[in-house]
C-alpha cells in the first residue's frame, strides 16, 4: 500500500496531461512562452545598431528601452527576466547600451558598471570563451578598465577542421564573429596579417556552409545571441553582406512584442520530445493526439550531413529540419518514438538508433555535437550519455549491447567524490545524478556501489518538504524532484520507497488548479552563469515521474481518457 492515494494520483496525471496537450499546436509541435533574454536582447541591439543603424533604428530604440526598464535596483541584469543580477548579463547589457544608446542610457550605464565591479567583474566568469566575449564587448564600448586584458582569438584554427571541431565545436559561428571583430581592436604584425589572409576566407566559408545548411534564413542556430555576435563581426569588417543582411532580417522577424528577444527562438523538437515521453509514461501512447507529433519527428529527421561539425544525417536538432543535429534531443526523440504502439515497424526509429550508436565517443560516452570533443561544454556528459543508454534500452537493445556496455563502463568512472554526476545542460547536481541512476538501474546496475552512493546522495539531499533542489539547500523544483523520483524508482530498492512517496506527494501538492506545474530556471544556457525555464519540460518530467510511480506501485500504466487505439 502506497502513501499516495490512487485517486489523487490518477487525477494529477489526467489533469497534467491535458494541461500539457493544451500546449500542442495542430502540427503536433508543443509550444512554450519563454522569458525574454537580457543576453539575446543586448547582443541584438548592439549588432543591429552596427549593421543596420537606420533601417533597424526602431528595434534598437525599443530594445535599449527594454533593457533600461529591466535593470534591477542594484544596477545589474539577470540573464533572463526573473533571474538575479549576474556578471555576464550585466557586462553585456552595459556594453550594448554604451555601443547603441549612450546618450539615453547614461544613468543605466553608470549603475551597471558599479554593479559589475561589486560582483567582481569579468574575472569571476569561469568559462574562458564567455569571459573573452565579455571583455571584447566592453573593450568595443570603450570600457577598458572593466574589460581588462584582451586575448587574441586564433582564427587560424579554422584551417584545421578536426582541431576546430574538437576545440570550438558548436561555438564555431560566434567564435568567427568574435575573431572578425578583433580586426580593428588588436594590432597585427606582418606574420599575423599573412596568416589571417588565409584564415579569413576559410572562416567565411564555414559561415556560408552554416548559412546554406539552414536554408539561407540568417537564423544561425535560431538563437539571437550567437547570430548577433556573427553580425557584429560581419558589420565591423564588411564581409559577406548577403549573410549579414539575412541575419538582420531574421533578427527583425524574431523580435518579441515587448521589444526584446528570447534566448533561443525555436526549441520545437526539444519540447516535443520531452512532451511525448512524459505523455507515454502517463498512459497516452495510444492517444490519437500524439500521432501528429510522431509525423513531426519523422519529417524533421536530418536528411543531410551537417558538414561544419562532421555530423552525418539521421539525427535531430532542437529546432527543425534545418537545425544543428544534437545527441540530447535525438536521444529523447528516439525514446519517444520507441514508446508508440507500432514502434517495431518504424523505419525512422531504426535509422535514428543507428545514427545514435554511430555518434558514441571512442571512450564510451556521448557528447552533444562533436564526437570526442575537447570542449568542456560539448561533452563528454554523464547525463547525455545516460539519455542515450535509456533510448537504446527503450528501443529494445539488450543490456550487453556493445554501445550500452561501453557507456556503462564509462559512466562508472565519472562519479564525483560526493556521489554525484554532472549534467552539462541542466542544473547540477540532482538532475545529472538522478538520470545516471535511472539509466544504470535500467540496464542491470542498480546494485553497483556507484549507483548506491548516488542513491545515498539523493536521499540525503531530499528536502524536509519532500522535494529536491540542486542539492545545496536551495528550494526544491518540480523538475529536479521529478528526476529524483524517476531515478530512485528505477532502482527498485524498497529502502527508498519512503523518499519516493514523499517526492510524489510534493509533486501532487505543487500542481496548480489547471493541472500545470510551476517552472524553475534549471535549463543551462551558459553553464554556471545563465539558466532559463522550459514549461513543457517541467510538465513532461513531472508527468513521467507520476506515470512511472503509478506503474511501479499499482501495475497500471493508465489509459488516457478518450484515447483512440491503433
Amino acid at each position: 500500500m502506497t502513501a499516495v492515494p490512487a485517486d489523487a494520483l490518477d487525477k494529477a496525471i489526467a489533469d497534467g496531461a491535458e494541461a500539457l496537450l493544451r500546449r500542442q499546436r495542430p502540427d503536433g509541435v508543443f509550444g512554450d512562452e519563454p522569458p525574454a533574454s537580457v543576453l539575446g536582447t543586448a547582443g541584438t541591439v548592439a549588432a543591429l545598431h552596427a549593421a543596420d543603424p537606420v533601417g533597424s533604428a526602431d528595434l534598437v530604440d525599443a530594445g535599449t528601452a527594454w533593457l533600461r526598464r529591466h535593470q534591477h535596483d542594484d544596477g545589474g541584469w539577470g540573464g533572463v527576466v526573473g533571474a538575479d543580477s549576474e556578471v555576464v548579463a550585466t557586462a553585456v547589457a552595459v556594453a550594448a547600451l554604451a555601443l547603441s544608446a549612450p546618450d539615453a542610457s547614461g544613468e543605466a550605464i553608470t549603475a551597471g558598471r558599479a554593479r559589475l565591479a561589486a560582483m567582481g567583474g569579468v574575472d569571476t566568469v569561469t568559462d574562458p570563451a564567455i569571459s573573452l566575449l565579455c571583455r571584447q564587448l566592453l573593450t568595443m564600448a570603450g570600457m577598458t578598465a572593466e574589460a581588462g586584458p584582451l586575448r587574441r582569438l586564433p582564427l587560424e584554427i579554422v584551417l584545421f577542421d578536426r582541431v576546430r571541431r574538437q576545440r570550438i565545436s558548436f561555438r564555431t559561428a560566434p567564435f568567427i564573429g568574435l575573431a572578425l571583430m578583433q580586426a580593428d581592436l588588436l594590432p597585427t604584425g606582418r606574420l599575423r596579417r599573412a596568416t589571417l589572409r588565409r584564415a579569413r576566407p576559410a572562416a567565411l566559408r564555414l559561415l556560408r556552409s552554416i548559412y546554406d545548411h539552414e536554408g539561407r534564413t540568417g537564423a544561425l542556430s535560431e538563437d539571437p545571441w550567437p547570430a548577433a555576435l556573427v553580425l557584429l563581426g560581419l558589420a565591423r569588417t564588411g564581409e559577406a553582406p548577403d549573410i549579414a543582411g539575412a541575419v538582420v532580417g531574421w533578427l527583425r522577424r524574431a523580435v518579441r512584442a515587448d521589444g526584446a528577444w528570447d534566448a533561443v527562438t525555436n526549441l520545437d523538437l526539444t519540447r516535443s520530445g520531452y512532451a511525448v515521453t512524459g505523455l507515454i509514461a502517463a498512459g497516452y501512447a495510444d492517444d490519437a493526439r500524439l500521432r501528429p507529433t510522431r509525423d513531426f519527428f519523422h519529417a524533421t529527421q536530418k536528411p543531410t550531413a551537417f558538414e561544419v561539425l562532421d555530423v552525418p544525417p539521421g539525427g535531430w536538432s532542437y529546432s527543425n529540419v534545418g537545425g544543428w543535429p544534437v545527441t540530447l534531443e535525438s536521444a529523447e526523440i528516439l525514446s519517444a518514438l520507441a514508446g508508440y504502439p507500432d514502434a517495431d515497424r518504424d523505419p525512422v526509429l531504426r535509422s535514428g538508433l543507428a545514427w545514435l550508436v554511430g555518434r558514441q565517443d571512442s571512450r564510451g560516452s556521448w557528447s552533444l555535437w562533436v564526437r570526442d570533443t575537447k570542449l568542456a561544454n560539448d561533452g563528454p556528459c554523464p547525463a547525455i550519455t545516460s539519455q542515450a543508454i535509456v533510448a537504446l534500452h527503450d528501443a529494445g537493445h539488450p543490456d550487453d549491447h556493445p554501445a550500452i556496455a561501453s557507456a556503462v563502463a564509462w559512466l562508472l568512472t565519472r562519479q564525483q567524490p560526493d556521489g554525484t554526476f554532472e549534467n552539462l545542460w541542466y542544473r547540477d547536481h540532482t538532475s545529472g545524478t538522478a538520470v545516471v541512476v535511472a539509466a544504470l538501474s535500467q540496464v542491470g546496475q542498480a546494485r553497483h556501489d556507484v549507483v548506491r552512493r548516488a542513491v545515498r546522495w539523493l536521499c540525503d539531499t531530499q528536502l524536509p518538504d519532500g522535494s529536491w533542489g540542486p542539492g545545496d539547500g536551495t528550494a526544491g523544483s518540480v523538475e529536479e524532484t521529478a528526476w529524483a523520483v524517476q531515478g530512485l524508482l528505477a532502482t527498485g530498492d524498497p529502502e527508498v520507497a519512503s523518499a519516493v512517496d514523499r517526492g510524489v506527494g510534493w509533486l501532487l501538492a505543487a500542481a496548480g488548479p489547471d493541472g500545470g506545474w510551476p517552472s524553475t530556471r534549471v535549463c543551462n544556457y551558459i553553464r554556471h552563469h545563465m539558466r532559463y525555464p522550459n514549461a513543457v519540460i517541467t510538465q513532461a518530467v513531472a508527468l513521467r515521474a507520476l506515470g512511472e510511480y503509478r506503474r511501479s506501485t499499482t501495475g497500471r500504466a493508465g489509459v488516457a481518457p478518450g484515447a483512440v487505439a491503433r
